[in-house]
């Protein structure tokens, strides 16, 4: 066969391919909060708010904040108004909170400077915070019908299986990418784009998929060679590095407590923590932490540890308590009333819940 005619025949088994998975997407796509109803044009706004929270974060985790934050913000506009401090609170527990930070920067670019319409394409799309490739491939697809691919871990994982792509990941990202820009048709993009995600999520799972019910089973080379529960591969990981801290639990006698503002670059950035020394690879004694204590004093070290996973590294912090007697401190109080509003990353709730229960 010429290189025109493989060409040719690739291009055509590709259309077969992309009117299988939309015909098993028609029966058994997924109904989620985000998604619009077959028929209906999506909301981009619903179809940014959910990606955003999406990353890295598993489905059933984002629904209860995606239809708390619509509650409370219903358009880009009331997003873009909401103080800082109250998306930060709203978001707290969902993690990665620098995609809180890009959000609300987002929300404030799209109602002030482009009219509460969020771009159609991928290139404009990747200019607002918080849109990377992935992002603004899905949103151009689904919110607006473009022909864009929208590469995550399922439809790598996906596309590997099917291509029988062996090289590792991340190194076989590109191939992955051109692979499903081959497969989008004219006339479906968004669907198609959610037909994948869906598949990887409920049929091509990372272990045991379930081939013998899945739309591409005839046309998966990894299934046909027998290797689909191997792929994709991965480079090996590096092992996680782990830090040590000591977090200062200053109290008054009417039960309210110190905390301070985290700097808005950086990790956890602009949410409330419990003052801390910096993270290092060397545990800390008590006695040389008390430089970066709030106030001087007789401070006490609480027993155990609070332990904390972070994506890079690994954290243990042990708490010193003390009783505020006066002086100048940096920081905000706040009573224990108040906590479960506040915006607080897991990790200070944790150092809250070990405060509060370690102590004589």
């Amino acid at each position: 066969m010429t290189q025109c005619g493989e060409a040719m025949a690739e291009a055509s088994t590709g259309k077969a391919e992309a009117a299988d998975l939309l015909a098993w997407y028609d029966r058994h796509r997924r109904d989620l909060p985000w998604r619009a109803k077959p028929g209906i044009t999506a909301d981009p706004y619903h179809v940014w708010l959910s990606e955003i929270m999406l990353q890295q974060t598993q489905v059933q985790a984002v629904i209860p904040y995606f239809l708390g934050f619509l509650e409370r913000w219903p358009t880009v506009e009331a997003l873009a108004r909401a103080p800082r401090d109250d998306v930060l609170a709203a978001w707290a527990g969902l993690g990665y909170y620098a995609r809180a930070r890009r959000l609300h920067d987002c929300a404030r670019m799209v109602a002030d400077t482009l009219d509460g319409r969020f771009p159609e394409t991928e290139e404009d799309l990747r200019a607002l915070p918080g849109i990377g490739a992935y992002t603004a491939g899905a949103i151009a697809a689904i919110a607006f019908d473009r022909p864009a691919a929208a590469v995550d871990g399922n439809v790598e994982r996906v596309m590997a299986r099917i291509h029988r792509i062996e090289d590792p990941m991340p190194g076989a990202k590109k191939a992955v990418r051109e692979k499903t820009l081959d497969l989008i048709p004219a006339d479906r993009p968004g669907d198609f784009a959610q037909a994948l995600m869906d598949l990887g999520a409920t049929i091509c799972t990372p272990r045991k998929p379930a081939c013998g019910i899945c739309p591409w089973r005839d046309a998966c080379r990894a299934r046909l060679a027998g290797i689909a529960d191997d792929l994709p591969k991965s480079a090996p990981k590096k092992k996680r590095p782990h830090r040590f801290g000591l977090v200062f639990w200053l109290e008054r006698e009417d039960g309210a407590v110190l905390f301070r503002t985290r700097p808005d670059e950086g990790l956890l950035g602009g949410m409330l923590e419990v003052p801390t020394t910096a993270w290092r690879d060397a545990d800390w004694e008590l006695a040389e932490s008390l430089t970066d204590a709030p106030v001087p004093g007789s401070w006490q070290l609480l027993p155990d540890v609070v332990r904390h996973g972070f994506t890079h590294f690994t954290l243990d912090l042990r708490v010193a308590v003390l009783g505020y007697s006066g002086g100048e401190v940096e920081g905000v109080w706040h009573h224990p009333e108040t906590f479960a509003s506040l915006a607080l990353p897991t990790m200070t709730r944790k150092v809250i819940k070990h405060a509060r229960t370690a102590r004589p």
